[in-house]
C-alpha cells in the first residue's frame, strides 16, 4: 500500500495518474495547503521541503521499513522502478525518458506555475513578470510541440513517466493562455492520453 500525501495540483495529479495506470493500491491523504497542513511536523517528516506530493511506501522491495519519498520526479522514478512499468529498461530510451522528465520538473512545471501566479493570483500586476513568464511558457510549448511532432510520446514510442509528468501540467493550458491550435502535436498527444482509462477516471 502506498500512502499518497496529495493536493489537487498538477504535481499531485501526476502521482495519482501513475498509481492508477500501474494499478498500485494507494490511500490518499489530502493536504490542505491553504490551511498550512504542509507545515505540520508530521508532514515535514515525510516532505522536508513542505511541498506536495509525497509518498510512503509501506512495502518496499527490500522488505525493510517503510520508505518516504518527496519530489514528484523522484516519486515517479521510484514507483516506475518498483513496479517495472512506464520506464524503459533499454539504455537509450530510458535516457531520453529521463531527459524529458527532468525537462518537466526543472522547467515546464516551474515556469508555467510562475505564469499562473503572475497572471492570476499576484496581488498586483507586474508587467515585466507577466511578459517574461508568458513568453517562456510559449517557448516551452514550442519545444514540447516540436518533440511530439517527431515522436508519439516524449520518451519515444512508449508512454512513460515523462508523459505523465508533463500531461497534468499541459491539461491546464487555458490557464497558461495557450491556444492549442498553435501546437497541433501537443493537442493530439493530450487527446491520446486523455482517452486512456486512468486519465478518464481521474480527470473526466
Amino acid at each position: 500500500m502506498i500512502d499518497l500525501y496529495y493536493a489537487d495540483t498538477p504535481n499531485g495529479k501526476k502521482i495519482t495518474l501513475f498509481l492508477e495506470e500501474a494499478g498500485l493500491p494507494y490511500q490518499l491523504h489530502r493536504i490542505d495547503i491553504s490551511k498550512g497542513d504542509q507545515f505540520t511536523p508530521e508532514f515535514l517528516a515525510i516532505s522536508p521541503n513542505n511541498k506536495i506530493p509525497a509518498i510512503v511506501d509501506n512495502a518496499p522491495a527490500d522488505g525493510g521499513a517503510p520508505i518516504s519519498i518527496f519530489e514528484s520526479g523522484a516519486i515517479l522514478i521510484y514507483l516506475a522502478e518498483k513496479c517495472g512499468q512506464f520506464f524503459s529498461h533499454e539504455l537509450r530510451e530510458k535516457t531520453t525518458q529521463l531527459q524529458w522528465l527532468f525537462w518537466q520538473v526543472g522547467g515546464f512545471g516551474p515556469m508555467l506555475g510562475q505564469n499562473h501566479h503572475f497572471t492570476q493570483y499576484a496581488p498586483e500586476k507586474v508587467p515585466y513578470a507577466i511578459k517574461r513568464y508568458t513568453e517562456e511558457t510559449e517557448r516551452l510549448y514550442r519545444v514540447l510541440d516540436k518533440r511530439l511532432s517527431q515522436s508519439p510520446y516524449l520518451g519515444g514510442n512508449d508512454y512513460s513517466i515523462a508523459d505523465m509528468a508533463t500531461y497534468t501540467w499541459a491539461l491546464s493550458h487555458k490557464h497558461h493562455h495557450i491556444d492549442l491550435k498553435n501546437y497541433p502535436a501537443v493537442e493530439k498527444w493530450l487527446n491520446t492520453i486523455s482517452h486512456r482509462p486512468a486519465a478518464k477516471k481521474l480527470f473526466g
